[in-house]
């Protein structure tokens, strides 16, 4: 096996992709892309080993995988622009699954996706590109959820719910089966979602009411 990848972006949530990608054991060396001042420190043992400016570089020596590890909390636009432009480099995004989550054969997903511990992608689900799937989410039967969407731990997604793209569903969120939530959008942490909510809002509460961003 000799398959090398960079993690770009060395905060929190590299700590989670990074010790869910260490018990996979699926690639052969494994370097983090942070800030130019924090090269030579160290996440979970593995080193920082340089900046933006070292991917054309990176990936001449050999590193053909990476994945962004920069986390989204109601704003994704810089994980957008960072998978952009890894794929514009020419390195290939894969998907990493924790191995204790649950997800369904009959799913069907993209690349660039996360999905953490305990988390359960159920049968007939899409999970588009650059998605968070994080610790303990349930996604149950048939919901699509569009890219970059960040779905907070312990959310609890009902059957044939869709999420639209760049939207952030807070932590322990509830939403009713076949409910659409639009893009662009906030729900906030602990919220139980009954009705659908447009594009563009900030939801929150329980039961949850919508205010424009």
């Amino acid at each position: 096996m000799d398959k090398k990848i960079i993690l770009v972006g060395g905060g929190g949530h590299c700590k989670s992709v990074l010790d869910s990608l260490l018990e996979l054991n699926r690639f052969s060396e494994i370097g983090i892309i942070d800030k130019k001042e924090n090269k030579g420190k160290r996440i979970l043992g593995i080193p920082i080993i340089g900046c933006d400016d070292d991917l054309l570089r990176l990936i001449s020596e050999g590193f053909k995988y990476a994945f962004v590890t920069v986390g989204s909390i109601g704003n994704p636009n810089l994980r957008t622009k960072l998978f952009n432009q890894l794929k514009e480099i020419g390195f290939e995004i894969p998907n990493i699954v924790d191995h204790s989550a649950t997800v369904s054969r009959h799913v069907k997903m993209e690349t660039g996706i996360f999905v953490g511990k305990n988390a359960v992608i159920n049968a007939g689900s899409r999970i588009n590109k650059g998605v968070i799937i994080n610790t303990g989410a349930i996604i149950e039967h048939d919901c699509i959820i569009e890219k970059f969407v960040h779905i907070a731990p312990g959310v609890v997604l009902s059957g044939e719910v869709h999420i639209g793209a760049n939207t952030h569903v807070g932590a322990n969120s509830v939403i009713k089966q076949r409910l659409k939530i639009g893009s662009d959008s906030i729900i906030g942490m602990g919220s139980v979602v009954s009705k659908d909510v447009e594009d563009h809002m900030l939801a929150y509460g329980n039961p949850c009411k919508g205010v424009r961003k």
